[in-house]
C-alpha cells in the first residue's frame, strides 16, 4: 500500500475473522474433487469402520483454539507448510485437537498393501519395490485411503521409529527383510508427537534427518533401505515442562500458542459438550455432522484452487522485508509464509493473496524463529504485528 491506514477497531476485528476462517466458499469445483477422493467404494467400507472405531470428539465442536485450528487447516489445504508446534496450559484439550482432524483429513490414492503408503504416479513418493515395479511398466493395483494419522509414543525406541530387520522372517525364512516403522506409516500423512518438548534426543535427530529431507534411510544388521517419509509434524507440549531444541522448533512451519480459557460461561460450555460427548458420542457427532461437512467442501476446495493461487510480487517483497527486519535466520520464514498466505487465499476461495491473508498468517509463521537468547520466551506475537504493520502500510492504535 502507498499510504499509511490506520487501524480501526472494526478493521482489527475484522482482520482476526480472517484469521479464524473465512466464509464458506460457493462453486462446483469441490463437488468433483470430492467425487475424486473419496469414491463409492471406499465411503461404504468407511461407514462399517466408524461403527466400530474409537469416536473422535468433532472438529468443529471444539470451543476457542482459534489460532491451533486455523493452523491446521492451513497444514491440510497445503502440507508444504510444514506442520504444527503447539504450546499451551496443560488440560486445555491440545491432543483432542488434534486428533479430531482425522474427520477432515482427505483420502489419498495408494498402491494396495503397500506398507509405505506410495503414491502410484509420483516416483519420489514411492518404496523401493514399488519405484522398480514402476520403472519395469508393471501394473499397480491402487486404492483410496484416508490420509494417516500416527503417533510417536515418547517411549518409543529408534527401530520401532525407522524401523529394523523382520525377525519373524529371519526365523522362519532365514533371509533378510525390513520391518517398516512409523516413519513409513507416516509418509504421506500426518506425524504426531505428544509432549514433544520431552522426546529423547537421539529420536529427535531421526525426526530431524527426516523432516529436512523427506527420507529415512536405514543401515543395520546387514540391512540397506532408503524409502520415502514425508509427513506433517505436529508436535504438542507445556511450556513450563521445557523448551524444544532449536533445530527441531525451526522445522516446524507454524507455532501456535494455547491458553485456558478464563470466561466462567466458556468453561461451563466446554465442560458440558464434553460430557454430552462422553455420555453419547454417537449423537453428540450427528449433532455436528452438518457443520463438519461444510468445512471438509470448504478445504477440499481449497486443495483443488491452490495450484492456481498466486502471490503478487509486491506482496513477496514485504513478506521478505518482513522477514529480514526481524532478523529471521534463513530463508525458511520466507517460504513458509508465502506458502501459509497461499493456503490462506484459496481457503477464502481468491486466486490471489491479499494482505489480510499474510497478516492471518505471519504470526504463526515467524514468532518461532524470533529468539536469539535460549532463556527468553517465545514472542506473542505482538513484535511481528509490528513490523508487518510498519512494512505494509498500517497504522496501529
Amino acid at each position: 500500500m502507498s499510504a499509511a491506514v490506520s487501524y480501526s477497531h472494526q478493521h482489527v476485528n475484522a482482520l482476526c475473522r480472517w484469521s479464524r476462517g473465512y466464509k464458506n466458499i460457493q462453486g462446483t469445483r469441490g463437488c468433483r474433487v470430492q467425487q475424486t477422493l473419496r469414491p463409492k467404494a471406499v465411503s461404504n467400507d468407511s461407514e462399517v469402520e466408524d461403527s466400530t472405531a474409537r469416536p473422535v470428539y468433532p472438529f468443529c465442536a471444539i470451543i476457542g483454539q482459534e489460532e491451533m485450528k486455523f493452523a491446521a487447516l492451513m497444514n491440510i489445504i497445503d502440507p508444504n507448510i510444514g506442520g504444527i508446534m503447539v504450546m499451551g496450559d496443560r488440560g486445555t484439550g491440545k491432543s483432542t485437537t488434534v486428533r479430531s482432524l482425522t474427520d477432515l483429513l482427505p483420502y489419498i490414492e495408494i498402491v494396495k498393501d503397500d506398507p509405505f503408503m506410495s503414491s502410484p504416479t509420483d516416483p519420489n513418493l514411492m518404496s523401493p519395490d514399488v519405484l522398480s515395479a514402476y520403472r519395469a511398466k508393471q501394473p499397480l493395483e491402487t486404492s483410496f485411503v484416508p490420509i494417516n494419522m500416527v503417533d510417536l509414543p515418547l517411549g518409543a525406541t529408534e527401530d520401532r521409529v525407522c524401523g529394523t530387520i523382520d525377525i519373524e522372517k529371519a526365523l522362519t525364512e532365514g533371509t533378510k527383510a525390513f520391518e517398516p516403522g512409523l516413519l513409513a506409516k507416516a509418509n504421506r500423512g500426518i506425524l504426531y508427537v505428544d509432549e514433544v518438548n520431552l522426546l529423547d534426543d537421539h529420536l529427535v535427530d531421526v525426526l530431524l534427518d527426516s523432516a529436512a529431507s523427506g527420507w529415512n534411510t536405514v543401515e543395520r544388521e546387514g540391512i540397506s533401505i532408503c524409502h520415502p517419509a514425508r509427513f506433517i509434524l505436529i508436535g504438542s507440549g507445556n511450556p513450563e515442562e521445557g523448551e524444544l531444541r532449536p533445530q527441531l522448533l525451526d522445522r516446524f512451519g507454524m507455532h501456535a500458542q494455547i491458553k485456558t480459557v478464563k470466561l466462567p460461561e466458556e468453561r461451563v460450555k466446554v465442560v458440558e459438550e464434553r460430557t454430552a460427548f462422553d455420555t453419547d458420542p454417537k449423537s453428540f457427532r450427528a449433532g455436528y455432522k452438518a457443520k463438519q461437512d461444510e468445512i471438509i467442501d470448504q478445504v477440499t476446495r481449497a486443495r483443488a484452487l491452490l495450484p492456481e493461487v498466486e502471490v503478487p510480487m509486491e506482496i513477496r517483497l514485504k513478506i521478505s522485508q518482513v522477514c529480514a527486519e526481524l532478523d529471521v535466520d534463513g530463508l525458511r520464514g520466507d517460504l513458509v509464509t508465502t506458502r501459509a498466505s497461499r493456503a490462506a487465499a484459496a481457503f477464502r476461495g481468491s486466486k490471489v493473496v491479499t494482505d489480510e491473508d499474510v497478516y492471518s498468517v505471519v504470526s504463526l509463521c515467524l514468532r518461532h524463529r524470533l529468539r536469539k537468547d535460549p532463556m527468553a520466551t517465545i514472542d506473542e506475537g505482538s513484535r511481528v504485528i509490528d513490523v508487518f504493520s510498519s512494512v505494509f502500510g498500517y497504522e496501529t492504535d
